[in-house]
C-alpha cells in the first residue's frame, strides 16, 4: 500500500546546502562513476540519474520521499566526502576507487563510509525505471537455474530485506558463469571483495596468548594462507548487478512501519520489484571478470 507524503522533513532541519540537480533525465551508463564538478580539484557532485524522478518514483516514492532518499541524502553525503578528501590524493579518483582504497585502513573509515554510501545509493537508483523493464530471456534462464524460479528470487529479496536487523543493502551478485546469489550488506558495507577486510600487522586473535600449541597452530594456519589478487581470506570474486536499499530514509517516509500488515518494508520491496530495470541488470551480468580466484598453499 503506497502512502504519499506521510510527513515532510524540511531541508533546513537537515542543514542542507543543495548545489546540484539530481534528476535531469540524462543518460548514465551501468558502471559510470560520479561526474566531477571541478576537473582541476576532482570534487564530486550528485550524479544525474537515467530517469527523471523529480515528481517521485511511480508507486514507490512520493516527491518528498525521493527528495529525502536521493537529492537531500546524496547531497549531504557527497558534500561530506568532498570535505574529507579535498587536498588529498583521493580527490582525483571516482567514488568506487575511493571506497576500495580506504576500506582496509581503519583510520580512513569515515571516508570509506561516505564513499560507499554514495556508491551504493547511486547503484540502487540506477537499477529502477518508471515502469520497470522486461527481463531478457537469457537472464531469466540463468536466474531460474540459481533460484529455481523468478518468484523464488522475488520472495528471497523480500524475506532477506525484512529479516535485516538494521539498515543496509541487499545485492544480487554474479559469482561465476550462471552463478547468482543474494548478498546483504549492513550500514555502508560494500559488496566488492576488495573491501571485505581490514589491514593490520598483528593477529588480534592471538594477542596476549601464552604461546600454547593451540595459538601456534592457529598462527601456522593463518600464515599458510596466501592472498590471491584483491580477495580477503575465503573471499570469492563477484560482480554486483542489482541493489535494494533497506535504509529507513528510502522507505519509511512513504511506507510507514507496516502496522496491521499494511505498508512497511516488505510492501516497499514488493513495489520496488515491479520497477527493476532488468535490461540494465542483464548488461551488468556480462561484465564479470573471468578470473575466479581461490586461496592456494605455498
Amino acid at each position: 500500500m503506497f502512502r504519499t507524503r506521510l510527513l515532510r522533513m524540511p531541508r533546513q532541519a537537515l542543514g542542507l546546502n543543495l548545489r546540484a540537480s539530481a534528476a535531469n533525465g540524462s543518460s548514465f551508463s551501468a558502471n559510470s562513476s560520479f561526474n566531477k564538478i571541478n576537473a582541476a580539484r576532482g570534487l564530486h557532485s550528485v550524479p544525474a540519474l537515467p530517469h527523471d524522478f523529480s515528481e517521485g518514483v511511480p508507486n514507490l516514492m512520493s516527491p518528498g520521499g525521493f527528495s529525502l532518499a536521493w537529492t537531500d541524502y546524496m547531497t549531504v553525503t557527497v558534500d561530506k566526502l568532498n570535505a574529507m578528501i579535498a587536498g588529498t590524493e583521493l580527490e582525483t579518483h571516482d567514488v568506487k576507487t575511493i571506497l576500495l582504497m580506504t576500506a582496509r585502513e581503519p583510520s580512513q573509515a569515515p571516508i570509506f563510509n561516505h564513499a560507499s554510501m554514495a556508491h551504493n545509493n547511486h547503484f540502487f537508483f540506477q537499477g529502477i525505471a518508471p515502469q520497470g523493464t522486461p527481463m531478457p530471456d537469457e537472464l531469466r534462464r540463468e536466474l531460474e537455474a540459481s533460484f529455481s524460479s523468478i518468484e523464488s528470487l522475488r520472495l528471497e529479496f523480500i524475506v532477506t530485506a525484512s529479516a535485516m536487523f538494521g539498515p543496509g543493502f541487499v545485492w544480487l551478485v554474479k559469482a561465476g558463469p550462471g552463478d547468482y546469489r543474494l548478498l546483504p550488506t549492513y550500514l555502508a558495507g560494500s559488496p566488492y571483495p576488495g573491501a571485505h577486510w581490514r589491514m593490520q600487522s598483528t593477529d588480534m586473535n592471538t594477542v596476549g596468548n601464552d604461546g600454547s600449541a593451540r595459538s601456534y597452530l592457529r598462527n601456522q594456519s593463518l600464515g599458510a594462507r596466501r592472498r590471491v589478487g584483491d580477495l580477503p581470506p575465503g573471499g570469492i570474486e563477484l560482480e554486483p548487478l542489482l541493489c535494494l536499499n533497506t535504509w529507513e530514509h528510502a522507505w519509511l517516509l512513504d511506507w510507514g512501519m507496516g502496522v496491521d500488515g499494511k505498508g512497511g518494508k516488505a510492501a516497499y520491496v514488493d513495489a520496488w520489484w515491479k520497477l527493476i530495470d532488468w535490461e540494465k541488470v542483464h548488461q551488468r551480468s556480462g561484465v564479470l571478470r573471468p578470473e575466479y580466484m581461490s586461496e592456494t598453499s605455498p
